[in-house]
């Protein structure tokens, strides 16, 4: 029985262990974070009085930071043979420390707590994935990462909810709210401890410079990261589309529950986009996601109703449930075994990365020119990012 739970194919076509219990560590984690991060726009713009830029340069070091540590957890994981206190780690110093953010007096306080929780997001991530795609066949990775993105929705989407009943029905302040959002971390650390479990055939790695493990990767992955580094010069932090929302007539203690919409359309899409992925290829699902992400991007820029907004958060819903788990499948479909910690590390590097001039440029643009400018150069950038995916990137990699 334990050789079977330890095996990548469960009988009857069900999930491994491990990755139900990513997934429940994903809707912890998110139902504490997304308590927070759709007040934060407001906390910081109004609370703290910061301008759009600072909001900018905010989440553009937020976003950055966990490539970077991505890239190297992934690296470590791999020549390891415990990724689960990687994973451990990484929840630990986010569930302990994005809280704080509710005592902060000024931006920059801000800007240090969500550097520190975005460190730990860094360090986790990479392990966790790798985890995944090790516990799960390849026929079976779509549905295995879209099952932890959808449960990652469906904690953002809890949060969400908790936080707009904590405004509206308990009166509770913005720093209060996001005091209380500590709790969720416990159980997260707690599923961790006990329900995730390495996988002990899993060889450890011989020692191999970065350099060494780079060069196991093959030429069809680095296409794919070419058109994921150009798409994320689009993607600016969706701070600015809660912002945008203020100004298209949605009210504060309502913006939770939008996003909370947001979450569900993400949560119910992700699990079927998965399942696209695997029976279409990445291709076609990602290339489409990415289509659909500039049309979102267009209508933000031009409507100016607060009926657009719902129907273009549940769009926007659609995008994600079509690409994350589906650009993560794809990834580990290109890449061999040995390097696959590393090709996330990767991933994660420029799909972050890049959001940081993308979110501070943002910012400068909506302060000197307003919301339009930035808004349709998002448009135009990610779909000429989809035509890339199209032309450029196959399903498979046949180079290893």
């Amino acid at each position: 029985m334990g050789q079977k739970q330890d095996s990548p194919e469960q009988p009857g076509g069900k999930l491994h262990p491990n990755v139900v219990a990513a997934g429940w560590v994903s809707f912890f984690t998110d139902l504490g974070s997304e308590m927070i991060y759709p007040l934060l726009p407001i906390f910081i713009t109004s609370n703290l009085g910061a301008s759009r830029t600072m909001l900018g340069l905010i989440e553009g070091i937020s976003e950055a930071t966990p490539s970077i540590f991505k890239l190297f957890s992934g690296f470590i994981s791999d020549r390891i043979r415990n990724r689960k206190w990687l994973i451990f780690l990484g929840y630990f110093i986010s569930s302990s420390i994005k809280p704080l953010i509710g005592l902060s007096i000024n931006a920059w306080q801000v800007l240090a707590i969500r550097f520190l929780d975005r460190v730990g997001k860094g360090i986790r991530g990479s392990p966790r994935d790798a985890l995944i795609a090790d516990s799960t066949i390849p026929e079976k990775r779509g549905v295995a990462f879209g099952f932890q993105r959808a449960m990652d929705h469906l904690g953002a989407l809890g949060g969400g909810l908790v936080a707009w009943i904590l405004l509206t029905h308990f009166s509770l302040s913005l720093k209060q709210v996001i005091l209380v959002s500590i709790f969720p971390g416990f159980f997260c650390l707690l599923t961790i401890l006990f329900f995730i479990r390495e996988l002990p055939n899993r060889p450890m790695n011989r020692f191999e410079p970065l350099k060494t493990k780079i060069s196991y990767l093959p030429k069809e992955f680095w296409k794919l990261l070419v058109g994921i580094t150009a798409f994320a010069i689009a993607n600016s932090s969706d701070a600015f589309l809660i912002l945008r929302s203020r100004e298209m007539g949605i009210e504060v203690v309502w913006i939770p529950f939008v996003w909370s919409f947001l979450h569900f359309v993400k949560s119910v899409s992700c699990y079927f986009g998965g399942g696209l992925s695997d029976k279409f290829g990445p291709k076609l699902v990602v290339g489409l996601g990415w289509v659909l992400y500039s049309f979102v991007y267009l209508g933000f820029a031009v409507f100016n109703s607060s009926v657009a907004v719902v129907i273009l958060f549940g769009i926007y819903g659609v995008f994600f449930g079509m690409t994350e788990g589906s650009v993560k499948a794809w990834a580990a479909n290109l890449v061999p075994v040995e390097s696959r910690g590393t090709a996330f590390g990767f991933l994660g590097l420029a799909g972050g990365l890049m959001v940081f001039p993308a979110s501070l440029l943002a910012g400068l643009l909506w302060d000197v020119y307003g919301s339009f400018i930035p808004l349709l150069m998002a448009t135009i950038i990610s779909f000429a990012s989809a035509i890339w995916l199209f032309f450029a990137v196959p399903n498979k990699a046949v180079s290893f």
